[in-house]
């Protein structure tokens, strides 16, 4: 390319719906599941074949992520108000240190098996255009708990537009996006600051772009509300394209994503730390302690720091149901 490539790592999450394992004091980024190192490590290593590489964090994080990624340059943001904001603030803040580059954007908490850096590079490729890209993933199952991407076109052809970006649906509606051809919406992005930049101007992130243009950070995250890039910038956008995903991913965002990651037993489990089976099926078992499970299924047991969780397995996304509870009182 004829302009610097640079990995942002966004590392800036609890890890709500890995509870009890990820809280606020421990966020899953920085503990590794199924390996000797942690996610953040493993996705900074991911993104070596970049020119430079920085994770955004938040300040109570930040000297964590400097021991787990010592390469990366560590850019703090004001707030937590979800990827919207910390996207455009990094942007604008890598503008200013770089200059002129191509962004790409990886969360921090993604399991990815194959060839990373030729999706990678692709999608940066694709965005020296101007626009703003997505990688989206061939589905392996009607998932409810991904965002879907609506290619106009033919995928395998290369990078296409966005027909539509769809929420988090049904079991119905997912296996209908499925059938469809529609891709899952991976959460990586490549873009130069630029053109995010001028695309935020015309969301509800404007206010923030303007307070970064008069260096009142601060002020622009207060006049704001937490929102994800998807629904802030690309939804609205008119010159988003999506390409292809080459390699197999799952989002570690849930039990039973980790479930997936982990080596299983002959009936199914699943077990993380030290745990004990007897006449149990397809769950998944993870402490820092000792957990046992006799004659039951399809369970997510999950037990740290003196807190127990214990929900079915197909409906681990509603551990962050427990989490707004606790937060609430």
């Amino acid at each position: 390319m004829d302009r610097p490539l640079v990995a942002l790592v966004l590392a800036g999450g609890t890890g709500t719906r890995l509870y009890p394992a990820s809280r606020p004091d421990r966020p899953k980024q920085l503990w590794a599941v199924g390996g000797d190192r942690s996610l953040l490590a493993e996705t900074v290593d991911r993104a070596a074949f970049a020119d430079e590489t920085y994770v955004l964090t938040r300040p109570d994080y930040a000297d964590a992520v400097r021991e787990h990624a010592p390469t990366a340059a560590v850019l703090t943001e004001p707030g937590p108000k979800d990827t919207g904001p910390a996207l455009v603030y990094a942007a604008h803040r890598i503008r200013e240190q770089v200059g002129d580059c191509v962004i790409l954007a990886l969360p921090s908490d993604h399991h990815i098996e194959g060839d990373f850096a030729d999706t990678a590079g692709r999608a940066a490729r694709t965005a020296l255009d101007g626009g703003l890209v997505t990688v989206g993933v061939e589905p392996t199952r009607p998932a409810t708990g991904y965002g879907y991407i609506d290619p106009a076109g033919d995928p395998s052809a290369g990078a296409v537009p966005v027909a539509e970006f769809v929420e988090k649906p049904d079991e119905e509606a997912a296996q209908r996006y499925v059938e469809a051809g529609y891709l899952w919406n991976a959460g990586i992005f490549a873009w130069t600051p630029d053109a995010l930049l001028a695309a935020a101007r015309d969301s509800p992130l404007a206010p923030l772009v303007s307070a970064l243009a008069a260096g009142d950070p601060a002020d622009g995250f207060a006049a704001i509300d937490a929102v994800s890039i998807d629904y802030a910038v690309l939804e609205r956008a008119t010159d988003v394209s999506v390409v292809t995903a080459g390699f197999e991913w799952d989002d570690l965002g849930s039990w039973d994503a980790v479930g997936r990651l982990l080596d299983s037993d002959a009936a199914g489990n699943a077990v993380l730390g030290d745990a004990v089976t007897v006449d149990a099926s397809n769950c998944v078992l993870a402490s820092d302690g000792h957990v046992a499970a006799v004659g039951v299924e399809d369970l997510v047991v999950a037990s740290y720091g003196g807190r127990t969780l214990v929900v079915p397995r197909e409906q681990a996304q509603r551990v962050r149901e427990v989490v707004a509870r606790l937060d609430g009182a």
